[in-house]
């Protein structure tokens, strides 16, 4: 491997109407979504890096990855996990395990999710919804709302690309080569251009697969676009609709790490925002690029 450390890519996307994360519920009769107070004091949904993670899992599997399966904790009250195999299954290579034992077997996974935050708050919209599956046996209707939201949506994903398919402990056995690292870097690749929740999709199908990617490939490890991607709303009535990415703040992002940044790309999907990016290829040449980049870290 060259002196490449990490491939980082920021990414956006929109929501029209979705209950992207569950959370506590506030009341018994409303499902809550995940949010978060920031300092302007207004409450901004998110979808937790948990679920991102077993978002990225479940594409995987669709894509006819083998997983590891979760097996019962060996310690009384233990968590249960995964098989903790990953010279085996990519699972557990890219996200890492904990098995508590005598000895405890633990890998930290190298490939790092952000939660997907909404760039825009909280509105207070809810969903009303009656549920009419006791009615015919004599029980009344049951009556249950559920918090929406529609807006831009940002998250980052750090891939520590010296840290794919090598042990980082005794406890376990990991040491594959350049080839299988660089097809395990590519199927996560994919699963992230294809993202999809897999959670609360049955009445709330959403899209949250990326519009907008701004990626890097670094000689160190810093997701140097995680606070830099932001979507512009001011405007004409056309431009407000959805809005448009801010170029400058990349740009000056990119020259002040100009040093640390070997390859950089943009990406979108064109026509999907008020105005198109000049500097951003198309989303999926974005991706071939970032697939390209992995012929230099591993080898062609």
């Amino acid at each position: 491997m060259t002196n490449f450390k990490c491939l980082t890519l920021t990414y956006l996307t929109h929501a029209s109407y979705a209950s992207l994360n569950g959370s506590d519920k506030e009341a018994d009769n409303i499902s809550s979504i995940k949010k978060i107070r920031m300092n302007d004091g207004l409450e901004y949904p998110y979808k937790s890096s948990q679920a991102i993670r077993r978002d990225l899992r479940e594409q995987l599997a669709v894509m006819d990855w083998e997983l590891s399966e979760a097996a019962l904790a060996k310690q009384t009250k233990g968590a249960a996990a995964t098989l903790g195999d990953p010279e085996t299954y990519i699972d557990d290579d890219l996200f890492g395990f904990m098995i508590a034992d005598k000895v405890t077997k633990k890998r930290t996974g190298p490939v790092r999710v952000s939660p997907l935050i909404s760039l825009e708050p909280y509105r207070g919209e809810l969903d009303f919804a009656t549920n009419y599956m006791g009615v015919k046996a004599g029980g009344n209707p049951n009556i249950f709302e559920t918090e929406i939201h529609s807006g831009f949506y940002r998250g980052t994903i750090l891939i520590e690309l010296d840290r794919i398919g090598v042990a980082d402990a005794e406890t376990y056995k990991l040491d594959l080569g350049a080839g299988e690292k660089k097809r395990r870097v590519a199927a996560l690749l994919d699963a992230i251009q294809n993202l999809w929740g897999i959670g609360r999709q049955s009445r709330f199908l959403a899209d949250i697969s990326p519009k907008f990617v701004a990626a890097a490939l670094m000689r160190v490890k810093n997701p140097v676009f995680m606070e830099c991607v932001r979507v512009r709303l001011e405007g004409e009535e056309e431009e407000k609709k959805l809005g448009f990415v801010e170029y400058g703040l990349i740009e000056n992002t990119l020259k002040d790490c100009e040093k640390a940044v070997a390859h950089w790309v943009l990406g979108e999907r064109k026509g999907f925002f008020s105005r198109d990016m000049t500097a951003a290829k198309p989303l999926g040449e974005a991706f071939n690029t970032m697939r390209g980049w992995l012929d230099e870290v591993y080898g062609g």
